[in-house]
């Protein structure tokens, strides 16, 4: 364990206050950049690393090859994959625990005993998880969002289905379901992201986990900044969507969304004018999305 040697005034290098830990890893559950960006807005860039991982022992280098910088004739620069826990506090000076950096590649098992210890050390009341993942859904509605927990009374928003689903697992996936074997209260939230905006970075999505956050642990936070470019980025999307008459293909998803909100009593797709599928209406929205890229880079 990578304990840093600095210790804190406070006795046994406790934290006055349980503090709660948020982790938001970049990786299976990153559509839109969600949980990396809203990474970026938790840190202040000045928290005390409490803990950090050995990111070799997780990495796959080769599947997601870090970033390096070449100047003329020399190598300048290289941007270390860093996976830490770091004190950080909100605007009021209240205390929480940040786990960011990648997703482990390896040894699941390994990573959840370290998270554990740090648990355990830091008399951690709460883990609460930040992930996203692609939807057949429209920018144009509000994003849903997916509360899970290991006990009934974690979970603090009414989720729109209720059916078992089995699903590719993530690190934070079997973090939250092992920390509930433990003893520990473990939650999380998942936000829709549409489709073809899986691939870009989607402040609004970020905003949605970090709204969430916020009413649960009611941390004040900063968020003016990242407002902002959620602004920018929507007015581009509806620009690109304008510039390409992807208005059908909108229409079909925004259709699609309402019914299903709805209900299925209500659900247009009863309708005699059956409508296409979401999947259908995502790729159709990727493929427009992709020609639009290609067209700006010519």
């Amino acid at each position: 364990m990578k304990w840093p040697q600095r210790r804190n005034s406070d006795s046994d290098r406790r934290i006055e206050e349980r503090p709660v830990l948020i982790h938001a890893l970049d990786g299976f559950l990153g559509a839109g950049a969600a949980p990396r960006i809203a990474a970026a807005e938790l840190s202040s860039g000045e928290g005390e690393v409490l803990y950090g991982f050995d990111v070799d022992s997780y990495y796959d280098y080769r599947a997601r090859r870090p970033l390096i910088t070449f100047l003329g004739d020399h190598y300048e620069a290289y941007d270390d994959p860093t996976l830490e826990v770091v004190l950080e506090h909100d605007l009021d000076g209240n205390p929480f625990l940040l786990l960011a950096g990648p997703e482990p590649d390896f040894q699941w098992e390994r990573f959840v005993g370290e998270v554990h210890d740090v648990i355990e050390e830091f008399d951690v009341s709460l883990a609460l998880g930040l992930g996203s993942v692609p939807m057949g859904v429209p920018h144009t509605r509000p994003l849903m969002i997916t509360s899970h927990g290991t006990r009934p009374e974690l979970v603090d928003r009414k989720n729109l289905w209720s059916a078992q689903v089995t699903v590719p697992s993530s690190a934070q996936a079997l973090l939250e379901y092992r920390l509930g074997q433990m003893g520990h209260d473990a939650a999380g939230y998942v936000v829709h992201v549409p489709h073809y905006l899986a691939q870009i970075d989607y402040p609004t999505a970020a905003l949605a986990l970090l709204d969430a956050v916020v009413d649960r642990t009611h941390l004040r936070l900063d968020l003016e900044e990242l407002r902002l470019r959620q602004g920018t980025a929507m007015a581009e999307i509806e620009q690109q969507i304008a510039d390409q008459d992807g208005g059908e293909l909108l229409k079909g998803l925004e259709e699609q969304y309402d019914a299903f909100t709805r209900g299925a009593a209500e659900s247009l797709l009863a309708n005699d004018e059956e409508l296409p599928s979401g999947d259908e209406l995502a790729r159709q929205f990727e493929q427009f999305l992709a020609r639009t890229r290609k067209d700006e880079a010519d």
